[in-house]
């Protein structure tokens, strides 16, 4: 009886998510949609100032829907990698390791952490699974931008897989 209670909320909470996340890409549609008029306003006036300041705005939309569509479609890969590795119980279990007060876990255990998950990765570098955990285990760490490019290179690895 305790396991659906608990799924519930955690389908609530990826529900809150997904439509926090789809009311700030609409706000962000929103901005560049009248970012885009202000920058044809200048560009309209005529003046040479004017006109290259509405040039340069209209760059700026752009950039900004190409990140937040690349932003969109990592997140949704990394969160496919997260239900597969999920379903398949490899998850790394950080639940018995010490935590600061702030509830972080502790620098010593992420590192020690990360050792363990290395070394997996050194057995079986093809495992794009055995990546995965170990992007996780440089999050913990706090490495976020090596927990970045390992987790594109899992990424990347299971689609390459899937492709097979």
């Amino acid at each position: 009886m305790r396991e659906k209670p608990r799924a519930v909320n955690r389908n609530q909470s990826v529900l809150r998510i997904q439509l926090l996340i789809g009311l700030l890409c609409v706000a962000l549609i929103v901005y560049f949609v009248l970012l885009g008029r202000i920058a044809t306003a200048f560009v309209m006036s005529g003046e040479p100032a004017a006109i290259g300041l509405g040039l340069a705005l209209m760059i700026l939309p752009l950039i900004g829907v190409w990140v937040m569509v690349s932003t969109l479609r990592a997140g949704l890969a990394h969160q496919r990698l997260a239900r597969i590795i999920h379903d398949e119980g490899m998850e790394l279990d950080v639940s018995r390791l010490p935590r600061t007060p702030s509830g972080r876990i502790r620098r010593d255990a992420a590192d020690e952490l990360f050792q363990s998950v290395r070394g997996e990765v050194e057995r079986d570098p093809g495992n794009w699974r055995l990546w995965y955990r170990l992007a996780r285990a440089y999050d913990y760490a706090g490495d976020r931008a090596r927990a970045r490019a390992t987790m594109t290179r899992a990424v990347e690895m299971q689609a390459r897989e899937e492709q097979r």
